[in-house]
């Protein structure tokens, strides 16, 4: 691994908080992921941390799906921590085609030679080479790092067909334009892949073909169970126990709410947790700034209720305040 001078460190919310320390590495097109201190390490995530290890080390590709706002991408670098090699992050795209993953043919290096040894002869030679650029995958089949593709049903089934013989024979077809190999480049024995994916009807996914998914194994995340939702709100926030319980509570109550029982995530409590943390505010009944967010947060980010065209969203955030609050109080 590089030093910290040769290396830059992001430390940041992930998407379900549960945490990780990503190094760009400053030579070549890798991360090192990190575990964090402020990693949630409960018995739900450690056991699928385990399994996932316990697959790729068999050398079998993981693939985590579920809905949004269950940490699929932050179980992925995690996981991919744990192995300790360095790391290629490439993200589904509408737009990508088979090159965006292995690489492509980005123009010609033209070299001119003038022999004019003897004054009166004057000899000339020309010569074109094209230039070849890996992209990401071919970079870590070649060097062993750990593959994080993630919501990779983003890109068309088609642009993902390299992955075919990576992940079965172990052998990366790339065009003879790259210039080494006849053509083909045998994976290093080192390499790992790492996938994640969103449900199919989301907006902006493909169906994956079925022989790509016959060649991983698919580990699926649901809602976080309480007691994670408290302890990344309070690892991720900086408020309290007692608040986080609070917010869990109303969020969770509210993803009963109209047809998508995913919705409000964990993101909702961490923003919330946030804003309260910020303004040096409670989750408490009296506390009006608890009341003002989460009709901000909890009105936009969940499943839309009307009556004559008016939400009544704000109005069932209110509901749900005064029953988790009252509740609180009672107890």
């Amino acid at each position: 691994m590089q030093t910290e001078s040769a290396a830059r460190k992001l430390e940041g919310p992930s998407d379900a908080g549960m945490g990780t320390v990503l190094r760009i590495e400053a030579e070549g097109d890798s991360l090192q992921a990190e575990p964090s201190e402020e990693f949630v390490a409960t018995p739900a995530i450690l056991e699928k941390t385990d399994h996932a290890l316990a697959y790729l080390a068999a050398g079998c590709p993981v693939h985590f799906a579920g809905p949004a706002g269950t940490g699929k991408t932050t179980l992925a670098f995690h996981v991919a921590s744990r192995l300790g090699r360095p790391a290629v992050l490439m993200q589904g795209d509408d737009e990508f085609v088979g090159s965006d993953l292995v690489g492509r043919d980005s123009g010609y290096r033209r070299n001119r030679v003038v022999d004019n040894y003897i004054h009166s002869v004057v000899r000339t030679q020309e010569e074109m080479q094209s230039l070849w650029v890996d992209n990401r995958l071919t970079t870590a089949c070649q060097n062993g790092y750990t593959l994080i593709y993630d919501e990779f049903n983003r890109s068309r089934p088609e642009a993902n067909n390299a992955l075919l013989s990576i992940l079965s024979e172990r052998i990366l077809n790339v065009p003879r334009l790259r210039g080494v190999g006849e053509g083909y480049l045998e994976v290093h024995p080192e390499f790992r892949a790492i996938f994640t994916s969103n449900p199919e009807e989301y907006a902006g996914t493909h169906k994956t073909q079925d022989a790509l998914l016959d060649r991983m194994v698919s580990i699926t995340l649901g809602p976080l169970d309480r007691e994670t939702e408290i302890q990344i709100t309070v690892a991720k926030s900086g408020i309290g126990r007692p608040d986080a319980v609070t917010i869990v509570d109303i969020v969770r109550e509210l993803r009963s709410v109209g047809v998508n029982n995913h919705r409000p995530t964990v993101r909702a409590c961490l923003t919330i947790g946030r804003v309260l943390a910020g303004r040096g505010a409670h989750a408490r009944l009296d506390d009006p700034v608890l009341r003002w967010v989460c009709r901000d947060v909890l009105s936009s980010d969940t499943a839309k209720v009307t009556r004559g065209g008016e939400s009544l969203m704000p109005q069932k955030v209110d509901e749900v305040i005064q029953k988790v609050c009252g509740r609180k109080g009672r107890a």
